[in-house]
């Protein structure tokens, strides 16, 4: 289905367009963090806590200078101070923060807690002081498992009495009492979802140049406006002086968003030597250091009546956000109590949230910061099923809201609109077949072998209106030639930005999509834009496009009818040509017309302006653009291995028309891809001491090919109140798998009496519930 162009005629909107950053990355052209190179470019290298928690009592640094090539060793007493302001433009200055010192200053806090930086001519000879550079510590005894960490003796931060970093109470948890005291079923269950990490390709990396009082930053990433922002006001800096420049970035997954302590102590020091600095992060640095996620549990309450119907959802939700949290940890705890009703028609609800300290890396964003709701509520819905004697899907069936049903809000307060949660999910259950695959695996139960279905539906706020995330900008020139250019924040993370800006500039403007090209990622020629996150960017995208379109459409038209000698109203764009309907012949190209506007403006229509070139900016008007979607997977589970094989995998998505079938169902994929993992695999796990113990790819297991199994698409398409209807859909596919895969192994291992609560499932955890549970069917 062809989605609406935003000022034009959909040509390209709605089409399988080829990415256009495929040639660069495919043929190993594109720029990334480490690939820029500057003259007496100098490398940094952290020395890092082997500690959970210890007092730091000195830092020698003697040997380390005496090395041929070291530049300089800083310690907290040579940067910490030099900070003027620290807040994120996405949280605002008067969130209640928490610590972010750029080096550990007189205690570590966690093993690779950065304590010193080295300086060196090349990153070799910084590698080889850090190891000189002698450490005195104190060790202390950590906190470790966050969810005790109330009860503790020791704090993490002694400014903080109970290891409690925040809490947001919903309606008190006694105001459903009455409703599950009257409800025929009433199911409890603590459901608890493992640490992970968000393992993009590439990780963090950061070049500083500062010449003539001017910052020049090269920065791997999402938000490269955001960074211009953070760097003037830590350094006191004025902004214009700040200059960020984002190419290709490989991943972010909102580990990316905001800068983090490690690219604050190279702003803090690019100032305090004689060149440029760079510092990109390897991989052992990236799993020790760049933030934990999804480590958290929630106590689930859900009443329902004799048929099935829903009646009340409640949870307690506590998350681990590690020792020092980037950004404010709490936000997205709040999504998960406001999203956990999900897309179900409940009557009664509400929610705590709260986040724990803990002596582990620092809690960060990581795609569906909020998408615990997703996995405790989907694994209740079965557990409820199977024990009410309703078959999981019907259960769900009773409950889910449909598209005529809208607008709706749910128990907590959170506004649902122009989203279709049924239609989804009936047409995922159409292409599985889902009658025929539960007769299938009756008979291959009769067989001894153990086939499941698990279930998934979600809904994803996307492209939020909240102020800082609420508009974007963009500017789109006409060159001399006729080419077009069109400046955004943007930038190159993998999700597909510039392909998005190409195809919506072309439709807009009735140009030819080869003529068309994207400026992004660099704040001295784009607009501000608070970058890619929160699954904001192709709705954001189209409406900054339509906006400023519009206006060069309006003035390609009049130097074209004014050239043509016809009325303006009878001039279409096409093909980069105006033309006269109706009569082919009678056309000027954009060339011919640009010609006018930049070197004949005396020869243009009254009233018009000479160039073409235009700047504009859209303001979100909904507070949210709903997605949905549902996820089917099935398994089958050996018993006596504990192996999981997936054998279908279905997404029937709904994020209104699609701008490019390909970018859309790319998201989806990769965000299923993260969400296998993080069911059957993935743990950023620690020993009872705090030491990390999965800082390799030996360790920290990633699903590949032979785990992942094709990936099936269905599409439902209910527009937005938005231009183009377009809805976000970066997030979603990490959101709904983790419950679609534990769902299936539990429906695999029903038979059995397994539960599954807890996460992941790997071989030796599927064996032990089914030891637990009894060991035979």
């Amino acid at each position: 289905m062809s989605g609406p162009a935003v000022g034009g005629a959909a040509r390209y909107a709605g089409t399988r367009v080829h990415r256009v950053e495929d040639t660069r990355l495919l043929t190993g052209t594109g720029t990334f963090a480490d690939d820029v190179t500057r003259a007496g470019l100098l490398h940094a290298f952290f020395v890092r806590s082997p500690h959970a928690r210890a007092a730091i009592l000195s830092v020698d640094a003697t040997e380390a200078l005496a090395l041929p090539g070291v530049i300089a060793v800083f310690t907290a007493a040579d940067l910490n101070g030099d900070i003027r302001e620290q807040w994120y433009t996405i949280d605002g200055p008067d969130i209640p923060d928490t610590p972010r010192p750029p080096l550990a200053d007189g205690m570590v806090r966690y093993v690779g807690d950065p304590v010193a930086l080295v300086v060196a001519e090349d990153r070799y000879i910084a590698e080889d002081a850090a190891e000189l550079v002698m450490v005195d510590y104190d060790p202390l005894d950590p906190v470790v498992d966050y969810a005790t960490a109330r009860e503790s003796e020791v704090l993490v931060h002694d400014a903080y009495p109970g290891n409690v970093a925040g809490e947001i109470p919903g309606a008190p948890f006694e105001t459903l009492d009455e409703v599950c005291d009257g409800a025929a079923h009433v199911l409890t269950e603590t459901i608890r979802e493992q640490g992970q990490a968000a393992v993009p390709m590439e990780g963090r990396g950061l070049t500083a140049e500062w010449s003539g009082g001017e910052l020049t930053l090269w920065s791997a990433s999402q938000a490269p406006h955001e960074v211009r922002l953070f760097a003037s006001r830590l350094l006191g800096v004025p902004e214009h002086k700040v200059r960020t420049i984002t190419r290709d970035v490989g991943g972010g997954f909102g580990q990316k968003v905001v800068p983090q302590r490690e690219e604050m102590c190279v702003l803090l020091a690019v100032r305090k030597v004689p060149g440029p600095l760079k510092w990109t992060e390897d991989r052992q640095e990236n799993l020790l250091s760049a933030g934990q996620a999804r480590h958290e549990h929630g106590d689930v309450r859900m009443a329902f009546a004799d048929d099935g119907t829903m009646l009340a959802t409640s949870i307690d939700h506590t998350d681990d956000v590690g020792s020092y949290p980037t950004p404010w940890p709490v936000g997205p705890g709040i999504a998960v109590g406001m999203m956990f009703p999900g897309p179900y028609r409940v009557a009664a609800g509400t929610f705590k949230h709260t986040s724990m300290f803990s002596n582990t890396v620092g809690r960060t964003a990581y795609r569906g910061p909020w998408a615990f709701e997703t996995l405790a509520r989907e694994l209740c819905l079965d557990i409820a099923a199977r024990r009410m004697g309703i078959d999981p899907a019907e259960l769900r069936r009773r409950n889910i809201l449909r598209r005529d049903e809208m607008p709706y809000s749910n128990p907590v307060g959170m506004p649902y609109d122009h989203m279709s949660p049924n239609e989804t999910f009936e047409q995922a259950l159409s292409i599985l077949g889902y009658e025929e695959f539960r007769k299938e695996q009756a008979a291959a139960r009769a067989e001894g072998r153990y086939l499941g279905v698990g279930i998934s539906t979600y809904v994803e706020p996307t492209a939020s209106a909240m102020p800082y995330y609420g508009s974007e900008g963009a500017t789109i020139r006409v060159e001399p030639s006729g080419k077009i250019n069109v400046y955004m924040a943007g930038g190159s993370t993998g999700n597909s930005l510039e392909t998005t800006a190409v195809m919506l500039t072309a439709d807009a403007l009735g140009a030819r999509i080869e003529d068309v090209s994207t400026i992004q990622g660099d704040t001295a020629v784009t607009p501000f834009g608070p970058g890619t996150g929160g699954s904001r960017s192709g709705p954001m995208i189209a409406g900054a496009v339509g906006e400023t379109a519009s206006i060069l459409r309006e003035r390609l038209l009049a130097i074209a009818a004014g050239k043509l000698e016809a009325d303006v109203a009878d001039v279409e764009l096409s093909e980069s040509s105006a033309s006269v309907k109706g009569d082919p012949d009678a056309s000027v190209t954009f060339a011919e017309i640009a010609n006018l506007a930049y070197f004949q403006p005396a020869a243009l229509p009254p009233g018009v302006p000479a160039g073409l070139e235009a700047s504009a900016r859209y303001a979100a008007q909904a507070m949210m653009l709903w997605a949905n979607a549902t996820h089917v997977c099935t398994c089958e589970v050996d018993t006596v291995t504990g192996a999981v094989k997936l054998l279908r995998y279905i997404v029937s998505e709904d994020c209104g028309p699609m701008i490019n079938p390909n970018l859309v169902e790319g998201q989806i994929a990769g965000g299923v891809v993260q969400g296998i993992g993080g069911a059957l695999m993935e743990h950023l796990a620690y020993d009872e001491d705090g030491n990390p113990v999965s800082t390799t790819f030996m360790d920290y297991m990633l699903p590949t090919s032979t785990e992942v199994p094709v990936i099936e698409y269905g599409h439902v398409e209910t527009p937005g109140p938005n231009p183009g209807g377009y809805k976000g859909v970066g997030e979603g596919g990490a959101i709904g798998a983790p419950a679609a895969v534990a769902n299936a192994v539990a429906d695999a291992l029903s038979p059995f009496g397994v539960t599954v609560t807890q996460l992941p499932l790997t071989p030796d955890a599927i064996v032990g519930l089914i030891s637990s549970a009894g060991g035979a069917s």
